[in-house]
């Protein structure tokens, strides 16, 4: 048995960290479902995670994957539950919450949706959970998206993934702006995530992290980011 994770969302999900400073996998902790590169089997997870994970029409976030917060959060939940992850790749850097619409041109959530139901049918059955670990919003909040238009298009977005088994989305909310003129932007955000409904957060530490660049954390953060969300997953949901 395994509990599937779409791990969705932008830069800070896909990870540009540094994949030599992410802990080492828990034997037989997690597996990645390599949907667009090979999806007939599983591979124990690695970092960077869903490096090469990219389809021209679709998710394509080139070779920017570096080191993700996927591991982390792999080892810390198999502790809690000892049954193991298979994780699906589906975050694209930059990506606004507009651009994961059904009927978006980029495709994004539609190839996510795609990437579920190839791991679903390869999986045949032997599934627990179906999960979506979630970490978007920093586009939106450069973009000063408003509270009201990212509820809106977050609810539709994951209403489709609902309808493809997703039993809930856990939310890790975003985190600081390192630009000092644009983090108000970001406190919007943050608000919209607080206040969407049928999502649970799993964490909030990101915005007290170190950052690398004006919008990426060290690989450390990440570590402890992805550490923070599994434990906060509610034991109901396990």
């Amino acid at each position: 048995m395994y509990d599937l994770f779409l791990f969705l969302g932008q830069s800070n999900m896909a990870g540009r960290g540094d994949k030599l400073k992410s802990p080492q996998l828990i034997d037989g902790a997690g597996f990645e479902f390599r949907a667009i590169t090979d999806p007939t089997k599983l591979y124990p997870i690695s970092e960077p995670f869903g490096k090469d994970e990219n389809k021209v029409d679709g998710i394509n976030d080139q070779n920017k994957k570096t080191g993700s917060l996927v591991t982390s959060f792999v080892n810390t939940l198999y502790t809690r539950t000892n049954i193991p992850i298979v994780g699906i790749s589906a975050s694209k850097g930059g990506s606004c919450i507009s651009q994961w619409q059904i009927d978006s041109k980029e495709g994004y959530l539609k190839d996510a949706i795609e990437r579920l139901e190839k791991a679903k049918e390869f999986l045949n059955g032997s599934i627990r959970h179906i999960y979506t670990l979630f970490l978007q919003g920093e586009s939106d909040g450069d973009k000063n998206t408003s509270e009201e238009i990212y509820i809106k298009d977050f609810n539709s977005m994951y209403s489709h993934l609902k309808n493809h088994g997703v039993e809930k989305l856990f939310l890790i909310e975003i985190g600081r702006c390192n630009i000092k003129d644009q983090e108000h932007r970001y406190d919007e955000i943050r608000n919209a995530q607080r206040k969407l409904d049928d999502v649970v957060i799993v964490s909030s530490i990101l915005i007290g992290e170190e950052m690398k660049d004006e919008f990426h954390f060290f690989q450390e953060s990440y570590n402890k980011v992805g550490h923070d969300a599994a434990l906060n997953i509610p034991s109901s949901y396990l």
